[in-house]
């Protein structure tokens, strides 16, 4: 059977006789492994749709549980990411981290339209690419259902005031429930977050992507709220270290 369907390659490894196995991420059938003989070497339409960070048109043969990869166009290529590092390593970060959240063969529309929001906005950004990868994962969270309690405390239910942020309850609590966490739970749990940047919190997941364009957060702001979320994401999704990580650690 012949179907075919907007995607984003996620990631492909190199078989025998100049064949790949290629994960795509599809907009009607979800994330896919297919097997193809298109390289992304070279200038035809096909190839170029083959690339990283690149939005096409596949068309792909069905055998079973098998997929196949017959042919490919660009709809739009981010072809900008690629010529900057930085750019590069958050792209690949967040590629990763979606493959992870993926379920296999379950379709994720609005998941997928994030991610095309956030290459063409990263494409165009000049600095603090990192402010869009944090917003981009707890916006893709939401989406899978797993985001964080943010608007009162997840103990009580008080709005204020704030205390911290609890990883394994699942949201912040307040000052008053912050006895009621025990001593001698895991630390790497608990984070002693301010208002100031829970609001942040608050603000990626109320508004759209397209509204951080001018938005670039302090340093030391942007690394508590990176471990804040990569500690959230491997309690509650089980997406423990991504090979894409060390580029973040190394800052």
């Amino acid at each position: 059977m012949y179907i075919d369907s907007e995607g984003i390659i996620l990631r492909q490894t190199k078989t025998t006789n100049g064949r790949r196995m290629v994960l795509l991420f599809s907009k009607k059938y979800g994330k896919i492994s297919a097997g193809s003989s298109i390289s992304e070497k070279g200038s035809s339409k096909a190839a170029l749709a083959m690339r990283p960070f690149t939005f096409g048109r596949y068309e792909l043969f069905k055998n079973r549980d098998n997929y196949h990869i017959n042919s490919a166009e660009v709809l739009k290529s981010f072809y900008k990411i690629g010529e900057d590092v930085d750019k590069y390593m958050c792209a690949s970060y967040v590629l990763e981290f979606t493959e992870k959240l993926l379920v296999e063969e379950q379709p994720a529309a609005q998941l997928f339209h994030l991610l095309i929001d956030f290459f063409g906005l990263l494409e165009m950004r000049r600095k603090k690419y990192e402010t869009l990868v944090s917003a981009y994962q707890l916006k893709a969270m939401a989406i899978a259902g797993t985001a964080p309690q943010l608007s009162s405390c997840v103990l009580c239910g008080r709005r204020e005031p704030i205390a911290g942020f609890s990883v394994k309850e699942g949201g912040i609590f307040c000052d008053s429930c912050q006895n009621k966490i025990p001593a001698d739970r895991n630390v790497s749990l608990i984070f002693h977050a301010d208002i100031g940047t829970i609001n942040i919190l608050k603000y990626f997941l109320d508004h759209p992507l397209s509204s951080l364009e001018k938005i670039g957060l302090d340093d030391e702001i942007q690394k508590q709220i990176r471990m804040m979320l990569r500690s959230y994401s491997e309690y509650h999704l089980g997406i423990g270290s991504l090979k894409s990580e060390s580029f973040f650690d190394q800052k």
